[in-house]
């Protein structure tokens, strides 16, 4: 497998730890050996680990083959919100993995995909991940568009690459917002010392952008819109937190204790997808309804305010 990637502004940052964050389904130490083998080139010139990067410079990650584990389809029920022969956009629920993973090779979306669409997903990304264009974190809910052939992948795929795609969120983050609306312009990258996580304190972060806007407030609560410029990893959730207002429920980047102890999962979800449709060129929009734990907390926020 032949992965090509160009540096765009990473500059500067060691070529071990650019491909760490843009091949998130290949372990760190595996990286390493294939830089080792000499399957990492730049500009068609093998690099060692401690190689650190240019603008405009061309990466080709040749990864060889291993034998996947065969991802079955499984009948898991999904909220179809639009679907036709190109591309269907589901409401992911909490809890659900995008696609297989180590340690999730059954019970993620993909799964539910290949029962309901059989063979018709697009191949781009391959069989662990077949017609995925985009993530969302697992406890995170709401649309999610899927491709079911390489012409509308490739389509949506420039659509991503473009920051063209409305991408709408909504979420409860911890205290009172200062101004009613707003914009963090800040890069995110690995955090230096858990890899788990993404910082914006670090030396070699992409460029992310997130506008967010007050919906509602709570006193020491505020029920927010988040609309993405960009699409880091854990953006909205990082962001909110480098702020100083974490998202409700979060137990990564917010309060070890969650406040409201009945509350299910964290309160950030994909309310709004909007794209170009592939093969019409027409404006598509969709709305997820909020989830129910995530709707009940708003009532008793409400309430509790009056």
């Amino acid at each position: 497998m032949n992965r090509f990637f160009t540096v765009e502004s990473e500059e500067g940052e060691r070529i071990d730890k650019y491909l760490a964050g843009e091949m998130e389904d290949v372990t760190r130490s595996r990286i390493q050996k294939l830089i080792k083998e000499d399957r990492v080139e730049v500009n068609g010139k093998p690099v060692k680990a401690n190689y650190r990067l240019c603008f405009d410079d061309e990466v080709h990650v040749s990864i060889p083959e291993l034998k996947e584990p065969e991802i079955a389809p499984e009948d898991i029920p999904l909220d179809i919100l639009y679907e036709d022969d190109d591309l269907i956009i589901v409401n992911k629920p909490k809890g659900m993995v995008v696609h297989p993973a180590p340690g999730h090779y059954s019970g993620t979306l993909v799964n539910a995909l290949m029962f309901h669409c059989g063979s018709r997903l697009s191949g781009i990304n391959g069989v662990m991940r077949p017609g995925i264009v985009h993530r969302i974190d697992m406890d995170t809910t709401g649309s999610l568009v899927v491709c079911k052939n390489d012409a509308a992948h490739q389509s949506l795929s420039g659509q991503l690459k473009e920051h063209s795609i409305r991408r709408v969120y909504e979420a409860v983050v911890h205290g009172n917002l200062k101004t009613d609306a707003g914009v963090i312009d800040a890069p995110i990258g690995r955090h230096q010392t858990d890899r788990k996580k993404m910082s914006t304190r670090t030396r070699n972060g992409r460029r992310a952008v997130t506008h967010y806007q007050v919906l509602e407030r709570f006193g020491s609560y505020t029920y927010i819109q988040c609309v993405l410029e960009t699409g880091r990893t854990h953006q909205i959730r990082v962001h909110m937190a480098s702020i100083g207002h974490p998202i409700v429920g979060d137990p990564v980047y917010g309060p070890a204790k969650c406040p409201f102890k009945n509350l299910k999962g964290q309160t950030l979800h994909a309310r709004t997808l909007g794209i170009t449709h592939p093969r019409t060129g027409e404006y598509l929009e969709v709305n997820a309804p909020l989830p129910a734990y995530f709707a009940d907390l708003l009532d008793s926020l409400r309430k509790s305010s009056q």
